[in-house]
């Protein structure tokens, strides 16, 4: 099957409907081997995943360099790269950085942005995010700072990532166009998202949602009734746990796209069945409930 493409926001950036995350490319078993990233990155446009998500500060600094090197220049007008900036962590790699920070300011995100361009050996990015809420942004500054880069055709468009609605507001009332997407943490064992307002203020907006982390990092196994359930519902639906978890996620209607970040070959396909579940509502609050560990109010 091939994954559909939608459009983050309405006449706005089209994406693939699931999106491929390459925070973990220099873990096991991938560990930076350029010839086994190829693999996967064919194999995700082989099945019509064509978005590619980073951050500057991927692997240490060193996630963006490697897809860079590993990426086809004959597929970049196929695909789309996102990024994210705003952290400073402590690293080897930046030993200026003396304490973990945000950093908003003009002359990061620009300095951020040309180094990903850089890294990513391509001379536009097709959507960047701010990649955390900072206590001191200076959404005038940011603003300015995002018109300029459009201006030169470095960045398609602007988003965030992990911000609250008020913060989303703030940030898009200093900006003539709409933001594309706040890209947040949501699965089976955060279901604190779906009562927060935050999807709520998806859909009063109109854009999509991008969901880091959608199966929990591995972790959807600790609970044992949440294993139970979801077990048995995909068997019954003829898929895998996570096809699962991913169509629940995607059968919420801001329209959320999940971001992968498995970089097991095998796994990645048993995701790539979820576009093809049908999750009834019934079976959806119970998944709901069992990440909760309680029945709802």
């Amino acid at each position: 099957m091939s994954v559909k493409r939608v459009a983050l926001a309405p006449n706005g950036l089209e994406v693939s409907s699931l999106i491929y995350g390459a925070w973990r490319l220099v873990n096991a078993p991938l560990q930076g081997h350029i010839p086994s990233i190829q693999r996967l990155l064919d194999l995700c446009f082989e099945h019509g995943i064509t978005t590619f998500d980073h951050a500057d500060i991927y692997g240490g600094y060193q996630c963006e360099e490697l897809f860079g090197r590993a990426m086809n220049p004959a597929l970049r007008s196929r695909m789309e790269l996102v990024t994210k900036c705003g952290i400073r962590l402590i690293n080897p790699a930046r030993p200026h950085h003396r304490v973990k920070s945000y950093d908003t300011s003009a002359a990061h995100i620009r300095q951020s942005v040309e180094q990903s361009l850089i890294n990513l050996k391509t001379d536009y990015l097709d959507l960047l995010l701010i990649h955390r809420p900072d206590p001191l942004m200076d959404a005038d500054a940011i603003a300015d700072v995002v018109q300029d880069l459009r201006q030169s055709g470095k960045i398609r468009a602007f988003g965030v990532s992990n911000f609250l609605p008020a913060q989303f507001d703030l940030l898009q009332s200093r900006l003539p166009e709409p933001m594309a997407t706040n890209q947040i943490e949501a699965h089976p064992l955060r279901p604190s998202v779906f009562f927060d307002g935050t999807l709520d203020h998806a859909q009063r907006l109109r854009y999509r949602p991008m969901i880091w982390s959608p199966l929990a990092g591995g972790r959807l196994g600790d609970q044992p009734e949440l294993t139970k359930i979801l077990q048995l519902r995909a068997d019954e639906l003829g898929t895998s746990v996570e096809g699962l978890v991913l169509a629940w996620l995607q059968r919420h209607p801001a329209g959320l796209v999940p971001v992968l970040g498995t970089t097991n070959e095998q796994r990645l396909l048993r995701m790539l069945t979820a576009p093809e579940v049908a999750i009834s509502s019934e079976v959806w609050h119970e998944i709901l409930q069992a990440g909760m560990g309680h029945e709802l109010p």
